[in-house]
């Protein structure tokens, strides 16, 4: 069919050439060229034969698995690349002012490299969701163009080589005697950030954008019915509060240009340690994530909203006591103050640990990460696996007390300390996901029975013989 030998009756008065008009012969003059016209249609034929040749493109293009691979060591060499040139940045300066540097380079980049670390997570989220039984766009009401798990890894790799390569090029630049090109370095990368999220246009994923903006004025105004995006991505944000204390101060010394400089640290600076912005944005996702649950008490009456927002009051108190520490005397921090700081944070812990298991897992239907569409590793792993209980309540205790100390205010100079503690308040919140998603889902799933229970159950009264006799 496709390159075959078709040879025409020897009386054919028509013959075709390729990409041309018919050409009609005179039937008497036909017989005499039947010899000449069969060796040119022999010939087209193999012209067409020879055209018709598949191309063999494996020769040419390289294989996807070759192609992710070269990708993979490009991006290994480009991380050892930028390890290396940032070393050696630090190594050149003196002893006395590279702690101080290091200090100032990661309150500009540690935000954004946590959030980078809370996209990846996400990213997981969501592939476990697409291999088990969840419909996780229909808890969080998405619609058909939301992102899939490889399009959020796609954001998620770009983010992590932006960001190392801005902190780089900070390092190499100030080292190098360039200050105020290193100092245009985060305020370019901070610039660039809020221009993707802001974008108007269609281009990097308009509609997920749009959906998140939209969220967070819907957390930050809460004037309308809470839906269950809402106040989950609000709990995100709580264990998220250390970012936006970094980012307040971050923008603090980009406004007041202070950026590359040692200024801040001085006590009576506007973006020092005394600064009450602090506090405020460690605060602020707590006391949105208060409002949320006195909106859902005004619209149910459930009384469980209103002990869901005593928990989110309970971290003012450790966030404003630790505060205290750089507003009144050492004496009276030490012997007062701390001890308060102390019992508000084992009540705050206590109390979210309590809440996460008992109300935001519901333990009574705990099936130990939900079912999976087909056997696989996280379906061997994870589904009815004894371990996996003792494992997320444990380590979500141990992680819930943890907690406290990146809460306070007086301790953020331990900066590796706090981000490591930060870091592994996102895998608590990591795990925490899966099994808040499945309780969500189960008593999603478990109305539409009810309504069918209580429909049979109707049917059943109104078809049932009855005494009565007419």
């Amino acid at each position: 069919m496709f390159g075959g030998q078709v040879i025409p009756p020897s009386n054919s008065p028509h013959l075709r050439k390729s990409g041309s008009r018919p050409v009609v012969f005179d039937l008497d003059k036909a017989e005499g060229n039947v010899e000449m016209e069969a060796l040119l249609h022999s010939a087209e034929l193999n012209d067409l034969k020879i055209a018709s040749l598949p191309i063999n493109t494996a020769a040419i293009m390289p294989s996807p698995i070759l192609l992710w691979r070269f990708k993979v060591l490009l991006f290994f060499l480009w991380g050892f690349i930028c390890c290396k040139v940032g070393w050696d940045s630090v190594m050149r300066m003196s002893v006395n002012l590279r702690d101080l540097f290091l200090y100032e380079a990661f309150l500009y980049y540690n935000p954004l490299l946590l959030v980078t670390m809370m996209v990846w997570l996400w990213g997981v989220n969501l592939w476990v969701f697409a291999q088990s039984t969840i419909s996780y766009a229909k808890i969080f009401d998405l619609d058909q163009n939301h992102l899939t798990h490889r399009e959020i890894w796609k954001a998620a790799t770009w983010m992590t080589i932006i960001v190392p390569t801005s902190m780089t090029a900070y390092l190499y630049l100030y080292s190098h005697g360039e200050v105020s090109l290193a100092a245009s370095q985060p305020v370019l990368l901070y610039c660039a950030v809020t221009l993707v999220l802001i974008f108007p246009f269609d281009i990097f994923y308009l509609s997920s954008r749009y959906y998140l903006l939209r969220t967070l004025w819907r957390i930050v105004f809460p004037l309308q019915a809470i839906t269950f995006a809402d106040f989950f991505v609000a709990d995100i944000l709580t264990s998220m509060s250390k970012v936006f204390s970094d980012v307040e101060r971050s923008v603090c010394r980009m406004v007041h240009r202070q950026v590359a400089t040692i200024a801040w640290f001085e006590a009576d600076s506007v973006c020092g340690s005394h600064s009450i912005g602090i506090p405020v944005a460690l605060v602020l996702p707590y006391i949105f994530r208060l409002f949320q649950c006195l909106r859902q008490y005004k619209d149910t009456k459930e009384k469980t909203t209103l002990l869901n927002a005593l928990k989110y009051s309970t971290a003012v108190p450790v966030i404003f006591l630790s505060a205290l520490k750089y507003h009144v005397l050492l004496d009276r921090w030490t012997s007062f103050y701390r001890p308060l700081w102390l019992l508000s944070g084992v009540i705050n812990s206590l109390y979210s640990f309590y809440w996460d298991v008992t109300r935001d897992w519901d333990l009574s239907s705990f099936s130990r990460i939900f079912k999976f569409n087909k056997p696989s590793l996280c379906s061997h792993l994870l589904y009815g696996r004894q371990w996996v209980l003792f494992w997320v309540i444990g380590s979500n205790f141990i992680l819930r007390l943890a907690w406290t100390y990146k809460l306070s205010a007086h301790l953020r100079h331990n900066y590796l300390t706090v981000f490591t503690i930060t870091a592994l308040e996102m895998f608590r919140r990591f795990q925490w996901v899966f099994f808040r998603v499945e309780n969500e889902w189960n008593k999603m799933s478990s109305k539409p029975n009810l309504q069918v229970s209580e429909i049979s159950s109707e049917e059943d009264k109104l078809l049932a013989p009855n005494d009565h006799n007419i």
